[in-house]
């Protein structure tokens, strides 16, 4: 039997990190799991970070801490309110708010330290630039451009030992894509936290961009979502009115 080769995996504690975790576990990976307590208003998604890890059997789990709450400029990291009860185009028309500043270029550090140190030459992430095109970190160019960068600033990727890869699974895939793909490798959705600006026991708002995208998604599927809502009038949509609501 092949020996397993580790890999970094970014894990948020969402809906496309938990499928990431899936699918780098199903491609023969070992993966090692990294979170980040950021300052990020939706400190529940660490809880689920941590049940995620446990539920696929996750070796090491590291969370690492800082606070980006002293430069503020995101709805998740200060006092801005987070859009609710947007439309499919205002969602895909500009960088929204939401939008955290440089954040997936400091996870992506972290994970290329770590990553040297277990001697690894693969990192996955979940980003996806159908849903989210407007923000920055998620466009395949970055991708590839902080490939590069990391080839170039590491002891191994200078003397040649390795190669980094970073590896972004769910890119190029719609979030009913992603759902699908996520059932298909057992994962358990109801251990993650997609929302924006949950309530403090953890339930989902149902109302922010996170939610009704992640909505939309489980509905194209025919399937109900497993996250707990705080409004049952927003939990559910159905498929055909789904197009209505929200797209990720």
């Amino acid at each position: 039997m092949a020996i397993s080769r580790k890999a970094v995996v970014l894990l948020s504690g969402g809906l496309d990190s938990a499928t990431t975790l899936a699918i780098a576990r199903a491609e023969g990976f070992e993966p090692c799991a990294i979170s980040f307590r950021y300052g990020q208003r939706h400190e529940h998604e660490i809880d689920c970070a941590k049940n995620i890890a446990a539920s696929m059997g996750v070796a090491r789990h590291v969370i690492v801490e800082f606070d980006l709450r002293v430069f503020g400029g995101s709805a998740l990291t200060s006092d801005i309110a987070v859009p609710k009860d947007r439309p499919i185009e205002a969602m895909a028309g500009e960088i929204p708010v939401t939008y955290v500043p440089a954040r997936n270029t400091i996870f992506l550090s972290f994970a290329l330290a770590w990553a040297e140190v277990l001697e690894s030459s693969d990192i996955f992430i979940g980003v996806n630039a159908l849903d989210y095109s407007g923000y920055p970190d998620c466009r395949p160019e970055y991708i590839a451009a902080y490939e590069r960068m990391a080839n170039l600033a590491t002891k191994a990727g200078v003397e040649g030992e390795t190669r980094l890869t970073i590896h972004t699974p769910l890119i190029a895939l719609t979030k009913a894509q992603i759902i699908q793909r996520g059932i298909e490798l057992g994962v358990d959705y109801s251990l993650t936290s997609t929302c924006y600006d949950p309530i403090p026991s953890g339930e989902a708002c149902g109302r922010c961009d996170a939610c009704l995208l992640r909505l939309k998604g489980f509905a194209e599927n025919g399937i109900k979502d497993p996250a707990r809502y705080a409004r049952h009038d927003a939990m559910q949509p159905r498929s055909g009115d789904a197009e209505t609501d929200a797209e990720d």
